[in-house]
Formats: C-alpha cells, sequence, structure tokens
C-alpha cells in the first residue's frame, strides 16, 4: 500500500541525497545483511511454530540494533526474498511469495511499520492503461523493486499468462511524494 503520509515524508527524506541500492542478498539463503553504517543487521528467523503446525515454512525478516542488542520484526514472508540497502535507513525488497508473483516493498528502519508495498493489484491501479491490461490479463506477475534514487522508486514488472503467452516487460518509476507512475515497455518481454 502506498500511503501518503509515508510517500511525503519518504520523498522529503530522500530529495537532498541520492539512496541507490547496495547488492541484493537473498533470503532465507543469507545469514545476515549489515546496514552500510554498520548499526544495524537484517536477518531472517524461522517463526516458532506449535507442534502441530508446519514449520520451515514461514519466516521474519529481524532488524537488530548492533548498538543496543535490541531487535524487532520488519516483515514476514514465506518464499524467498530480495533484500537490499538502500542509504542507511531504507531497505528495498522484493518477496518473491510464490512462484507466480512477487511484490516491491520499501521498509523504513527508523519509523516501525511505516513502507510502501507495491503488487500486481496496487501497481494496477496507478499505472497507465495500456500497461494495466498485462497486470490483469496474466496470471504471472512480477514487481520487482531495483533502487531508490532521491524521491523515485524503481521498479521491473515482468510476467506472462493467457494475455501474454510470449511474455511482457516494463520498467516503472514511482515518484514517491505525489504517487505518481510513469512506465515504459522494455524489448524482449519475459525476464
Amino acid at each position: 500500500m502506498l500511503t501518503r503520509p509515508f510517500c511525503s515524508i519518504l520523498g522529503v527524506l530522500l530529495a537532498t541525497s541520492t539512496a541507490c541500492a547496495a547488492q541484493f542478498s537473498i533470503f532465507p539463503d543469507r545469514k545476515d545483511l549489515r546496514s552500510p553504517d554498520g548499526r544495524f543487521v537484517v536477518r531472517s528467523v524461522e517463526q516458532v511454530n506449535q507442534s502441530t503446525d508446519f514449520t520451515g515454512v514461514f519466516r521474519s525478516l529481524v532488524l537488530e540494533d548492533t548498538k543496543t542488542g535490541q531487535s524487532r520484526n520488519l516483515y514476514d514472508y514465506v518464499g524467498r526474498v530480495a533484500v537490499a540497502w538502500s542509504g542507511d535507513r531504507f531497505l528495498i525488497v522484493t518477496d518473491y511469495a510464490s512462484k507466480k508473483t512477487a511484490r516491491a516493498l520499501v521498509l523504513r528502519v527508523d519509523q516501525p511499520g511505516e513502507m510502501v508495498a507495491l503488487n500486481k493489484t496496487t501497481l494496477g491501479l496507478r499505472v497507465p492503461e495500456k500497461f494495466r491490461a498485462h497486470l490483469e490479463g496474466n496470471d504471472h506477475v512480477y514487481v520487482e523493486v531495483s533502487r531508490i534514487e532521491k524521491d523515485t522508486l524503481f521498479l521491473n514488472v515482468w510476467g506472462y499468462g493467457a494475455l501474454n503467452a510470449q511474455g511482457f516487460r516494463f520498467a516503472c518509476s514511482v515518484d514517491l511524494n505525489d504517487g505518481a507512475v510513469r512506465c515504459e515497455e522494455r524489448v524482449g518481454g519475459g525476464r
């Protein structure tokens, strides 16, 4: 969900500097990921379940403050997530929720609970009509975050299905101040 107050706050914080992502790390394969300033560590932990629950499926990204030792849950996920730091205060995440979909997230380290989340449905409400058909007419749709620069979030959107058997691919940018979305088609379709 792209909330207006968060977009404004995020935009103001990023407007003064470029906050490009570092190398993405894949969790749960990765043990941990340190912030550029070394103050925080992100880890993936298995959720503790009752003896009758399924185990090994549900995980959480946890943020630990290396100075205080305090930690908090950032995000719960099922499959795999690609995570990168964007500056010292933002994490950008692509959640590969299933074999058919992925969603893009921006998490603020300094504001618990505030996030931008874009998936097939939420992005479909904002993109121009010619791109909306790809999101609605295909059952495999992946919205992947690639970077943040100043007040703009960049996404790679691709997929395939009934409407595009050979696949589609486009790149979008989201203005984090006003939520405006711009997209352009990429040659080659698919990923």
